[in-house]
């Protein structure tokens, strides 16, 4: 951890700003929207259809606008998108102080969902910008902000419901309140490089589309997304079936365990892995960690095979897995971006980027949720598993073959990645 603080303070100003922005978007998401379903379905008696519009609402206006959002940044400049983004969230928590009918709620989590459009492709781009040949290094340090505020978030979020939503609410658009005035008077002003040309924003996204090894390379990454994910699907679920009467605790714990990781081992990973290969070696092995983390429950896909405790272990051990593969590839993964982009519109591939993985992950889920059902019905649970394993297999296949073709390393890229934690 002494280490990790010495590099947060050996980049500038503006990249740590942006990495404890990073923890505190997460701190005041995380507090609340574990939360919302139970508050939508209980105090305020939404219908299950109701809650489930809510929710959805929420997730498209944030993954369906990301390329409203990366656009928006490389042409208006990174601060303002940031700013915009943070208050856009402020006021649409604050909303869900008083909001108590269906279009009220609806309102309110359309907001918080493209505040995020707004802002993610922002930061990203911010922060690659100003780090400059350390990108890599800041990456791995700024999952470890965000890590600590999905492990934070969650646990603030608990006492607070202790005593109302609404108190958590306000906590929460409190939160993004005060990141709001900090990236305002604080955060130095940051564009993207003006190009000669002045285009049209049609022209810029044909500029993305015609890249061809970024569209490649984010299709096979959205493996590792509905992997990644299943942290807070297919794990918590399969946690009820094991105890049903302690589910929130080993549901916290699976938590605990892959937040700690990602805080604790996030540096060391990164480094580990930067100085034997480089990102497209680095991307192709995490993603094989992330299919080989389900292996154990695969192995003991439930109590009755070897016993409650070492189904309850391969459990903790595959969500261990998970943050591992995840530390590995995430680094390299927003470099590959940067790189892909030419350091020209990175936000905007940014933006198109999340879009890709977004639809990617719902079809993922929808896949998982299925599969699932099979299984249980088939009494097989070992073929969901091995079903995300198999995912994580041919999405690291793709990646192999793309660093092969030279997709993943253009020149500017690998002198970049040998340089990186050097």
């Amino acid at each position: 951890m002494i280490g990790a603080l010495r590099q947060f303070a050996s980049f500038g100003w503006p990249s740590r700003m942006l990495m404890v922005n990073q923890f505190g978007i997460n701190l005041g998401f995380y507090m609340l929207m574990p939360y919302l379903a139970g508050y939508l379905a209980g105090p305020l008696g939404l219908a299950a259809w109701a809650v489930g519009l809510v929710l959805g609402v929420r997730n498209f206006s944030q993954q369906g606008m990301f390329i409203i959002g990366g656009t928006l940044a490389d042409r208006l400049g990174y601060k303002p998108l940031i700013v915009a983004g943070c208050l856009l969230r402020t006021a649409g928590f604050a909303l869900l102080i008083f909001a108590d009918s269906l279009p009220a709620v609806l309102i309110a989590s359309a907001a918080t969902g493209f505040a995020g459009a707004l802002f993610n492709p922002a930061v990203r781009a911010y922060l690659a910008a100003d780090s400059g040949p350390r990108r890599v290094e800041a990456f791995a340090l700024f999952n470890v902000f965000y890590q600590a505020g999905i492990l934070a978030g969650p646990l603030a979020g608990l006492a607070l419901m202790m005593l109302d939503f609404r108190i958590a609410a306000a906590v929460a658009a409190a939160v993004f309140a005060l990141l709001t005035v900090a990236q305002l008077f604080a955060l130095p002003q940051h564009s993207a490089e003006t190009p000669i040309e002045k285009t049209a924003v049609l022209d810029d996204w044909r500029t993305v589309v015609a890249n061809r090894s970024f569209l490649w390379f984010a299709a096979a990454m959205i493996g590792s997304y509905v992997l990644s994910f299943q942290v807070y699907l297919a794990l918590p679920l399969h946690a009820a079936a094991l105890a049903p009467h302690h589910e929130s605790l080993l549901v916290a714990a699976v938590f605990v365990v892959s937040g700690l990781i990602a805080v604790g081992g996030q540096m060391r990973i990164t480094r580990w892995f930067a100085a034997r290969w480089g990102a497209g070696r680095s991307l192709t092995i995490g993603m094989l960690i992330l299919a080989v983390s389900f292996a154990p429950l695969f192995a003991i896909p439930n109590s009755s095979r070897l016993g409650s405790i070492a189904a309850i272990a391969a459990l903790l051990l595959s969500a261990g897995l998970l943050a591992v593969g995840s530390a590995a590839v995430f680094p390299f993964e927003m470099d590959t971006i940067v790189s892909l982009a030419g350091n020209r519109l990175v936000a905007t591939h940014y933006g198109f980027y999340n879009t890709i993985v977004g639809v990617g992950i719902l079809a993922g889920n929808l896949a998982t949720g299925a599969l699932l059902q099979a299984a249980r019905n088939a009494g097989a649970d070992e073929l969901l598993w091995g079903g995300l394993a198999l995912i994580g297999l041919l999405a690291a296949m793709a990646l192999y073959r793309l660093d092969r073709r030279g997709h993943l390393t253009p020149a500017s890229a690998l002198s970049a990645s040998r340089q990186t934690l050097s």
